[in-house]
């Protein structure tokens, strides 16, 4: 088997364009060839390839990096990351923020807050990178460009969590595992066995937007675990390794997956997604026009707004019966399955998202688990005091 290769992730480059920027406006230095950054997570140096440094004007000077994912099977892969950063003097200050960080062209926006799409990692890399650059009377404007991010978006899932126009800045740490390839799993087990070593409950996310919001609902992330579409072996491994129970926190069109027993969530493997959905709207008693809506629905997120628009009108609360009971029985699939592979019993509560990364369905039972590694936390911050 190919030995895996970590690479870093886009907003390492993107950092790392900006800082070679500033360089040659602070240095005049125009023959970069890589620059060190800071990936604070995990907190390392590391040298970041400079493709170009330019200087468009006196105070304003373009990066150019390009994204290298490792071995993993990323849309991004080559792609070209620009950074502009323009240097003002005090008396040019518009705001009070010593680093403006702006989403130029091929970054997305939130089609409803109309705010870039860059998150909290990509811009703390920026902020701790940057900032010791700068003097205390400076300050610096940083616009990142995609060239081709508008394109690659249309092969991406961003609109589903209302992300438009363009690729996301988003992810929890600078280095992009290898996660496409056969080892992938065994990865990710491994994580896990190491992570049981210290915590009796663990949060199981799917993507990066649910460790995302894990880390915004003050998870820790020493207490959370990427399964990627591998839940089943990954619930499984989990119960093998003294886990007590876990906390599933993921987007709703996806985990609804395991309420109809399916455990390997890749869409080319299995899907059935909108009938899981529609079979459990007959079975809650919902109008027969309505079932038939939901069922000629393209997606889960159009299903889900539809029966919000219902319960508007309406003063129903169909939403809160059918994703309970789909979430509901997440939770029983979920150890049921545990338990016939392994023989183990291991709670399971689950949270469900939507594509405003909203989380507006959870169980019992995730409000237990989730009282219980909150109480783990407290903990992990006693010992550090």
């Amino acid at each position: 088997m190919t030995e895996p290769i970590a690479g870093y992730t886009l907003p390492v480059f993107t950092c790392a364009a900006a800082v070679a920027a500033l360089s040659w406006l602070r240095q005049n230095v125009s023959s970069l060839s890589t620059v060190s950054i800071n990936l604070l997570e995990p907190r390392e140096i590391v040298d970041i390839p400079i493709e170009q440094v330019a200087l468009l004007k006196n105070n304003t000077a373009l990066a150019i990096t390009r994204s290298d994912p490792g071995n993993n099977l990323d849309l991004t892969r080559n792609t070209p990351i620009w950074a502009m950063v323009e240097l003002a003097t005090v008396s040019e200050i518009e705001t009070s923020e010593q680093i403006v960080i702006i989403g130029g062209a091929g970054i997305g926006h939130n089609i409803r807050s109309g705010e870039a799409a860059i998150y909290s990692y990509a811009r703390r890399l920026l902020q701790e990178n940057l900032q010791p650059k700068i003097n205390q009377n400076e300050q610096i404007k940083v616009k990142v460009i995609l060239p081709e991010g508008r394109q690659l978006a249309t092969r991406t899932s961003n609109s589903a969590f209302g992300i438009v126009e363009g690729l996301s800045l988003l992810g929890t740490t600078g280095v992009s595992q290898p996660l496409s390839l056969p080892g992938q799993l065994e990865t990710y087990q491994e994580e896990l066995q190491q992570k049981a070593m210290q915590f009796n409950s663990l949060v199981f996310c799917v993507g990066e937007n649910g460790l995302d919001i894990a880390g915004k609902m003050g998870i820790s992330p020493e207490q959370t675990v990427k399964t990627a579409n591998w839940l089943g072996p990954m619930l499984v491994a989990a119960a093998i390794a003294g886990v007590e129970s876990i906390l599933l926190l993921g987007y709703h069109g996806k985990l609804i997956k395991l309420a109809g027993g399916i455990f390997h969530t890749h869409h080319h493997l299995a899907d059935g997604r909108l009938e899981i959905l529609t079979a459990h709207c007959a079975n809650i008693g919902l109008p027969t026009s309505v079932i038939q809506e939901v069922f000629t629905c393209t997606t889960t997120e159009k299903a889900l707004k539809l029966l919000r628009s219902i319960d508007t009108n309406n003063q129903n609360d169909w939403v809160g019966k059918v994703y309970g009971a789909i979430a509901s029985k997440i939770d029983q699939r979920c150890q049921a399955y545990i338990f016939n592979h392994s023989q183990k019993q291991v709670q399971v509560g689950s949270m469900l998202f939507d594509r405003d990364r909203e989380i507006f369905l959870k169980t019992e039972v995730a409000d237990t688990v989730f009282s219980r590694i909150c109480y783990s936390i407290r903990d992990i911050l006693k010992t550090k005091k």
